[in-house]
């Protein structure tokens, strides 16, 4: 194939792009597109993920009608998030911490004032089924080079990590375990709502096909990389699945199923051994020898932030004072009571020690609302209750909604499902009666 010839489909598809922005439904397009694109990019790299981010932004701003935007912000759903940043920024007014803690706080929360856009956005696009596929096809083959990694370490992205074939970390190509984990999962549990529906709508090939590539996840886990995240969250996720889709004979089965299959896997992993007994060494080894552990160490953070909140209950200690918070606990401590951490691996109480009770109040009115936006059937509802609920569960022992990969995996997925679901339900609306007030529909 010639230089030229390899050039056509590029300058093709630049040549679409290009045409597409000159009216507003081809501008809507270009959004869509580079929503897709964050989705792609999201399970393998940060900075290609942030400057996809930026770019839809300006996509967005050349695609928006104000008028529709301000409507759609006044939705509870839009709003909170808005309210939720609004809070961090005005933070900086009362916080003692350094310029670079306050703005690395900044950047942590600001991903929330894109939730309200995508909201907006895919209320009026109908291609939202399309970034979640795209991210489901990411994470396949992200899977795929895990496994690869895993019998060759000297191919990952970050050899640092790689400790022969078949190491604990050993398969990770790209960021990091606790990434893959809450990816891989999403992805897994997700499927079984459609692996469902084909298999009672008859279509048995394609549930076939789409139950492997939830199971290939799954093996991924158990015997690849394994996150102890991934191990708490994803059980309970499947019993939500279970309770809310299946009649109650089939819910059983699906979870004797899924707990024949954890028996096999710790039978047969030594991975998933190890990571399980993590769970009862880490608090021994740090309460008694003051180590530093995975979950022994998140206890004393966890009291001493209590023990912050006591301090500013209402208001918080401001945007970024976590760090010296825990400085100044540090002074004559020594091991993992001597620890010096920005984030107390809880997200209740990491927006608890900064914002206080306002801020706690703040986020959770945001996570119990897009909760209860996902109540009604349908894959889109399924995927948008399960971003929200991982997040929650996650939130537990980290502070996923700030960290980079898990809080953009809230905010394009909420964001996305929660604009197909209330644009569904307008569309679904009865029409209001001849000679009323207003007849208008009011967008998403």
């Amino acid at each position: 194939m010639t230089e030229a010839s390899q050039r056509e489909p590029a300058a093709l598809g630049l040549s679409v792009i290009w045409s597409d922005g000159l009216d507003r439904a081809g501008r809507i397009r270009n959004v869509d597109r580079l929503a897709v694109l964050i989705a792609m990019l999201l399970p393998w790299t940060t900075t290609g993920a942030a400057i996809a981010a930026v770019l839809w932004v300006i996509a967005f701003a050349f695609a928006v009608d104000l008028r529709e935007l301000l409507v759609s912000l006044k939705r509870p759903a839009s709003a909170l998030p808005v309210a939720l940043f609004t809070l961090v920024l005005l933070g900086v007014l009362w916080s003692d911490a350094s310029p670079s803690d306050r703005m690395h706080q900044l950047s942590q929360g600001v991903k929330l004032l894109m939730l309200p856009l995508l909201i907006y956005h895919f209320g009026r696009s109908t291609r939202g089924m399309v970034v979640f596929v795209a991210f489901l096809i990411s994470c396949a083959v992200l899977s795929l080079v895990s496994c690869i990694v895993a019998i060759e370490p000297v191919l990952s992205a970050k050899l640092y990590f790689s400790r022969g074939p078949f190491s604990p970390t050993s398969g990770i190509f790209v960021r990091n375990y606790i990434d893959q984990g809450q990816e891989f999962s999403l992805c897994a549990v997700a499927l079984a709502y459609p692996v469902v529906k084909a298999w009672q709508e008859g279509r048995t090939r394609k549930a076939l096909l789409l139950a492997a590539l939830g199971l290939w996840l799954v093996v991924n886990l158990l015997f690849v990389i394994t996150s102890r995240t991934a191990l708490v969250t994803m059980p309970i996720m499947l019993a939500v699945f279970a309770l809310m889709h299946l009649r109650w004979r089939m819910a059983v089965a699906v979870l004797c199923t899924f707990a024949l299959v954890a028996g096999i896997a710790w039978l047969t992993s030594r991975q998933l051994q190890e990571t399980v007994g993590k769970f009862f060494t880490d608090y021994r080894y740090t309460e008694i020898q003051n180590n530093e552990t995975g979950i022994g160490s998140r206890l004393i953070y966890w009291q001493k932030s209590l023990g912050f909140l006591s301090q500013a209950p209402v208001i918080g200690h401001g945007t970024g004072s976590t760090r010296e918070l825990f400085e100044q606990a540090a002074v004559g401590e020594v091991g993992a009571r001597g620890m010096v951490v920005s984030d107390p691996h809880n997200q209740t109480l990491n927006v608890a020690v900064q914002w206080g009770l306002v801020g706690v109040a703040l986020l959770w009115a945001m996570w119990l609302v897009h909760l209860l936006l996902f109540r009604g059937e349908g894959l889109i509802s399924w995927i948008g209750l399960l971003v929200v609920v991982q997040n929650m569960l996650s939130s537990m022992i980290n502070s996923h909604l700030f960290d980079f990969t898990e809080g953009w995996i809230y905010v394009l997925g909420v964001g996305v499902a929660a604009g197909m679901t209330l644009a569904q339900r307008v569309s679904l609306r009865p029409p209001a009666p001849a000679g009323s007030a207003s007849t208008s529909r009011s967008r998403p």
